[in-house]
């Protein structure tokens, strides 16, 4: 069997990865947080014919070894966490981080995500909340609840203090929003819902064991988190440009290997055809 059958092969499965992550970039141009993927490839075990040998003292000089290379596979899919455009929306619940820090909520059950997502809303409660509902935390981990019965309004300022103002027209400081900042984001997990669950490989204590989420949030130091922007909403980091480009290099790549797959048949039937 010819070895090009294989490579190609895995070729096309490996271009076929790129389209899906390509075609998830475009799904999400509009998603608000969102951060795009790229796929990378590797080769696989290339097959020794021949192996190298080294040059004789006033002899033969040395050769270099002869391989040939069995395909291609995916090495990693890595979710870029370069900033998107920031859309103007005029709603103070609406949050943007300008820096590197993620916003903490927090659902039912307990359980703690981070998100780029700043689209919140008011509850019949008064708690700020995320489409799913999920309770948006302060920098003590508690949900942040804000009186409207107490407030007719509030304001969110650039380090995330929370302030209400009275009928009275006094302002009064509530509370003041959690931060979370890692230190390689990419390690951070998908989990739908532009939320993302910490791993141990996007943070880690000193026994090399995943924190707790919690244990992260930011003590009102927003000078390594960013500015907190009201009014305004991360928008997704996807360049339709640079996507429909490797779309484009994809579609040519999973072409050009069904083409060596159809070569290489033509080669074979050949040789069956030898025999009449």
């Amino acid at each position: 069997m010819l070895r090009s059958l294989n490579s190609s092969v895995s070729g096309m499965k490996a271009f076929q990865n790129k389209l899906d992550v390509i075609g998830n970039n475009i799904a999400n141009v509009n998603t608000v947080g969102y951060k795009k993927s790229r796929i990378m490839f590797q080769d696989v075990l290339s097959q020794t014919v021949r192996g190298s040998s080294s040059p004789v003292a006033g002899g033969s000089g040395g050769t270099n070894p002869v391989q040939i290379g069995l395909g291609v596979k995916t090495a990693a899919i890595d979710t870029m966490h370069t900033p998107g455009s920031p859309m103007t929306t005029n709603l103070s619940s609406d949050l943007y981080i300008d820096g590197d820090g993620f916003f903490v909520v927090q659902n039912d059950s307990n359980a703690k995500y981070m998100t780029r997502a700043g689209n919140f809303t008011l509850d019949g409660a008064g708690n700020l909340v995320n489409p799913q509902g999920y309770k948006v935390l302060n920098f003590e981990g508690n949900p942040i609840q804000i009186d409207t019965d107490v407030y007719v309004s509030y304001t969110i300022d650039y380090n995330g203090v929370i302030k209400g103002v009275t009928p009275a027209g006094t302002s009064d400081e509530i509370t003041t929003l959690g931060t979370v900042v890692v230190s390689n984001p990419g390690g951070l997990k998908k989990v739908g819902g532009s939320l993302y669950e910490l791993t141990g490989n996007a943070q880690m204590n000193n026994d090399f064991t995943a924190p707790r989420i919690e244990d992260l949030i930011d003590k009102r130091e927003f000078n390594h988190a960013g500015q907190i922007v009201s009014g305004q909403l991360e928008m997704s980091n996807v360049d339709l440009s640079e996507e429909i480009t490797e779309m484009i290099t994809a579609q040519r790549g999973f072409q050009a290997n069904a083409k060596v797959i159809t070569v290489s048949d033509s080669i074979l039937e050949e040789l069956v055809n030898l025999k009449r």
